[in-house]
């Protein structure tokens, strides 16, 4: 008995001075108390005498420890779901007639019209052909149909709505001439009378949808965070793999305790094959399907309790026109099942908060066609889609619009959480409420960016509480 407790202590670094031993062996079940002293015994003891276990059964000396209490670990459940009616996967009727781009515009304008409608200071809508007839004021809504600047200045603005067009006039004087109007949006007019001029009408005040002011992030009891990777671009030969190792090894070690619960890539996972002229001397990955298994093979060293969601960008293998539709299967049948693949855009609901994901390629035309918005500002290019509550109003620009028969670009909800990527920046700022959030990318500056002097951000996580909204920018670049 003697032998089998001796070469059992040794084995754990434990040694029993002669007394302690005999102390053990006058116990009725030597092997079954020696166990006991074991399981109890604090890690930094080594020699341990008689004295040290009679002061410890005295209380005069912590020399064991109490077992330390083993809580089952509960398997996360995720609380994620794509917004009823918000992803166009499954749903695309578009045949590019002209029936198509009546129906889609008109989706956009009787949705815009909806949102102005609702808000305190504008109320019901007159009809653009009665408001012709009125010599009062009163409001309409319209699309923007054209904007020119007359010879003296002026601006001059077309709208239309179902009933009719109408030149809307502002003054150069009037604060109004400095706004910023963009074809295609739906705009609320509050108008004045114009006089005896009956060939236009006079705008005293625009309404934009907007974000409502009183809109508020109301704070809840959830432990969750989510966390959104945009532009990785696997398959480029500037894909930043240490950083994305340095990104994977932080979230195994701190994911589970800082409860992120949820991964978000709002676009161009992979980077395309003949997305732009010569792109294939900066590539790594020449083949798309292989770009796509290279991109599960790094997913997979993700902890299996983050729910992971997925959408295209313009890199990716869908359709350029947006809406687009979820990576068809034949690219993700390599990708475990708890990735989600949505369209783009598409709105989630995660634990109750509104998420609207969307990649940004409409930033371009927001960029080419508004004076004083820059790649270098995406923020601001955000700030102006909740303005007019529209994702890319701009039609027949660089940035491609499927006429389905629902304009899905339109921000319907208003959400939590507003994200996008495209223009490998990163930044967020609170806009009534509203966390708006530029995810940065995982790719180095490319030969195209150099030539236009752009520098990126990159290889920053963006990580959002789900109960207060605080957001945190990690930052994975050394």
């Amino acid at each position: 008995m003697k032998s089998e407790i001796l070469s059992a202590a040794a084995k754990r670094k434990i040694f029993f001075t002669p007394d302690a031993m005999e102390m053990i062996l006058s116990n009725n079940d030597p092997m079954a108390f020696t166990n006991t002293v074991f399981s109890h015994l604090a890690e930094s003891a080594m020699f341990v005498s008689k004295k040290d276990i009679m002061d410890c059964i005295a209380g005069d000396k912590v020399l064991f420890e109490s077992p330390k209490e083993i809580k089952p670990q509960n398997k996360f459940t995720p609380d994620l779901h794509v917004v009823r009616g918000t992803d166009i996967t499954g749903e695309s009727t578009s045949e590019g007639k002209i029936n198509d781009f009546a129906t889609y515009f008109m989706s956009r304008y009787l949705a815009l019209k909806k949102i102005i409608e609702k808000r305190r200071d504008f109320g019901v809508a007159t009809s653009i052909a009665r408001a012709k007839d009125l010599d009062r004021e009163c409001r309409i809504i319209g699309m923007v149909y054209d904007k020119s600047t007359t010879k003296n200045g002026h601006i001059m603005l077309t709208i239309e709505d179902e009933s009719d067009t109408a030149k809307v006039f502002i003054s150069k004087e009037s604060p109004l001439s400095k706004e910023m109007f963009v074809s295609d949006e739906v705009i609320g007019i509050v108008t004045k009378p114009a006089g005896r001029n009956k060939s236009f009408i006079v705008a005293d005040k625009i309404v934009r949808p907007g974000i409502p002011k009183d809109h508020k992030w109301e704070d809840a009891d959830l432990v969750s965070k989510i966390a959104f990777l945009s532009d990785v671009h696997v398959g480029s030969s500037t894909f930043l793999e240490p950083a994305w190792k340095r990104m994977v090894s932080w979230l195994k070690a701190n994911s589970a305790k800082e409860e992120i619960n949820y991964l978000v890539f709002p676009g161009d996972v992979v980077d395309g094959i003949g997305v732009f002229p010569d792109q294939d001397k900066e590539l790594d990955i020449t083949d798309i399907y292989q770009q796509y298994e290279k991109l599960s093979e790094y997913l997979k060293d993700i902890p299996d309790h983050i729910q992971m969601v997925i959408h295209p960008g313009n890199h990716d293998a869908a359709r350029l026109a947006e809406p687009q539709p979820a990576l068809n299967k034949v690219f993700t049948k390599s990708f475990d099942s708890n990735i989600l693949m949505v369209g783009n855009p598409v709105y989630l609901s995660v634990e109750g908060r509104t998420v609207l994901t969307y990649h940004g390629k409409s930033m371009d035309d927001w960029i080419a066609g508004v004076q004083g918005m820059s790649y270098e500002d995406p923020l601001k290019v955000m700030r102006a889609m909740c303005a007019t509550r529209h994702l890319a109003p701009i039609y027949g620009q660089r940035n491609a619009l499927a006429p389905e028969k629902r304009d899905y670009l339109v921000m319907e909800y208003v959400p939590d959480i507003f994200v996008s990527g495209h223009v490998h920046g990163a930044g967020q700022e609170i806009l009534n409420g509203v966390r708006m959030i530029n995810a940065s990318t995982w790719q180095s500056q490319t030969e195209y960016q150099k030539m236009h002097n752009f520098n990126p951000d990159p290889a920053i996580m963006p990580v959002v509480t789900l109960s207060d909204g605080t957001v945190r920018m990690h930052d994975f670049t050394k």
